[in-house]
C-alpha cells in the first residue's frame, strides 16, 4: 500500500507540473482577432524599442522558446512566433525580457549563464563517464564499479537540479518585473492581463517542473544505489 502511494506521489510530482504548464499555454493559445501583431512581431518591436543591439528573433522548433545570450538570439516556437494569442505575446515578452536582463548586465542573469555552463560541463562529463564505465570495469574488474557508475550518474542529475532551482528568481524577474509591466502598457487590453499573468507564471515555473522531474529521477538512482 505504501509503495502504491509513493508511486502515485512520484507520478504527481513529475506529471502534474508539466501538465499545468502545457494546459496553461494551450488554454491561452487561441488567436485573437483584436491582437495587433504576432509574438514574433512584438519581440522585434521590443528589440527596437529598448535598443537591444545585435539581438535577433527567429522561429524555432516546437517547444523552442528561449533566449541565447551567446548568440543574442530570441527563439520562439512556431505557435508563439506566428500566433496572435495571449500566450504568444506573453512568451515573446518573457524571452525578450531575458535579453533586457542581458543588456542590463543583471548579476543574477550573468550568474545563471555561468551556472548553466558549469552544469552542462558536469552533465557532459557524467554522460561520457557513464558510457565508458562498463569498459573500465571489463579491463580492471574493479569491485565497486557499479557504485562509481551510480555516483557519476547522480552528479549530472544534481547539477541539473541545482541550476533549475537557482534559475527561478531570474525567471520570475523576467515574467513579473519586466514582461507583465510591458504588456500592461497597452500591448494587451486590461481584460487579457490576468490570462497573461497565468502564462508568465507558467513560463517562470517551467524550470520548477523540470527540476521536480529531475528530483524523482535522482531518487530512483539513489534507491538503486542503496540496494
Amino acid at each position: 500500500m505504501h509503495f502504491a502511494l509513493l508511486g502515485l506521489l512520484i507520478i504527481l510530482l513529475v506529471v502534474a507540473p508539466q501538465y499545468w504548464v502545457k494546459r496553461t499555454l494551450n488554454r491561452h493559445g487561441s488567436n485573437l482577432k483584436a491582437m495587433p501583431g504576432t509574438g514574433g512581431e512584438l519581440a522585434n518591436h521590443l528589440i527596437e524599442r529598448f535598443e537591444l543591439s545585435g539581438v535577433t528573433v527567429v522561429k524555432g522548433g516546437q517547444g523552442e522558446d528561449y533566449y541565447d545570450p551567446s548568440r543574442k538570439l530570441i527563439s520562439l516556437s512556431p505557435q508563439h512566433y506566428e500566433g496572435r494569442s495571449v500566450a504568444a505575446v506573453a512568451i515573446a515578452a518573457h524571452e525578450t525580457s531575458h535579453a533586457l536582463q542581458d543588456q542590463e548586465n543583471n548579476p543574477d542573469f550573468l550568474r545563471r549563464e555561468k551556472r548553466i555552463r558549469l552544469a552542462v560541463s558536469i552533465q557532459q562529463f557524467s554522460s561520457i563517464a557513464l558510457m565508458i564505465s562498463p569498459l573500465i570495469f571489463l579491463l580492471t574488474r574493479a569491485p565497486h564499479s557499479m557504485l562509481l557508475t551510480a555516483l557519476i550518474g547522480i552528479s549530472g542529475m544534481v547539477a541539473a537540479i541545482w541550476v533549475q532551482f537557482l534559475n527561478l528568481p531570474i525567471e520570475l524577474d523576467a515574467s513579473f518585473k519586466k514582461a507583465l509591466p510591458i504588456l500592461s502598457e497597452g500591448y494587451l487590453p486590461d481584460e487579457h492581463l490576468p490570462a497573461a499573468n497565468e502564462v508568465l507564471k507558467a513560463a517562470a515555473y517551467t524550470y520548477v517542473a523540470a527540476a521536480l522531474a529531475s528530483v524523482v529521477n535522482l531518487a530512483r538512482w539513489v534507491a538503486i544505489l542503496r540496494r
